[in-house]
């Protein structure tokens, strides 16, 4: 595993991540709520995995570098939603023509993103904690705002409920990718980095219902 952050250390006192939720009892969540998620989802996979061969020639899933905690890079695992060998933004708006029909439908309900359970049971995901990023992105991060890797990227998060019809937000803005750099993604960040200093059981525990609430009024 590489890091990006060989030049550029996480200072470890700023924020304090060192209760016995955040330290082990996190972790634990995490297995014991993924690891059954993913049998019982094994059916559901399947047939989303056949209509996504179905509705566009490609392989099944999408894989992607993202920065993990402390740095390392992994490879973040989705169902696939756009047509291959395409080029352009790391990010997508709601207009976005490399999205298939069907990964629009995924995308709106967030079921492309069911494969990072699996991310979850190896150890590089959180079901609760800040989106993972590509390392240009992150390569711009701040000495505070790398602070949000000093735990493991989540599914989901508060930035992600706050920011759940991002794609559209983006679609308004006539330079999609200068705008999520320059405004989206230090709000987010800011909102990640507060969760660093209350993390909690409770607090993800709301987070999860909140994401589910979410899903389901929007579509």
């Amino acid at each position: 595993m590489t890091s990006v952050l060989k030049q550029a250390p996480i200072c470890k006192d700023t924020f304090e991540t060192k209760t016995l939720y955040a330290r082990f009892g996190k972790r634990m969540m995490d297995i014991t709520l993924s690891v059954p998620a993913l049998l019982m989802l094994v059916p559901l996979g399947i047939f989303i995995a056949l209509l996504v061969k179905i509705t566009s020639p490609g392989p099944i899933f999408y894989l992607q570098d993202r920065v993990g905690k402390e740095g390392r890079i992994f490879k973040i695992i989705k169902f696939r939603t756009m047509v291959t060998g395409n080029s352009g933004p790391k990010i997508t708006s709601g207009n976005d023509p490399r999205i298939t029909s069907f990964g629009r439908f995924l995308r709106r309900i967030k079921l492309d993103e069911l494969p990072q359970l699996w991310n979850v049971v190896n150890g590089e995901m959180s079901i609760i904690g800040p989106r993972p990023e590509v390392e240009s992105y992150v390569a711009g991060y701040n000495a505070e705002q790398q602070q949000v890797l000093r735990i493991r990227p989540g599914i989901t998060d508060l930035a992600s409920i706050l920011y759940r019809c991002e794609e559209a937000l983006l679609a308004e803005s006539p330079d999609p990718e200068r705008f999520y750099r320059e405004i989206v993604l230090p709000h987010k960040l800011s909102i990640n980095l507060q969760y660093l200093r209350n993390i909690s059981l409770t607090r993800d525990l709301r987070l999860m219902a909140q994401t589910v609430w979410a899903v389901l009024s929007t579509t």
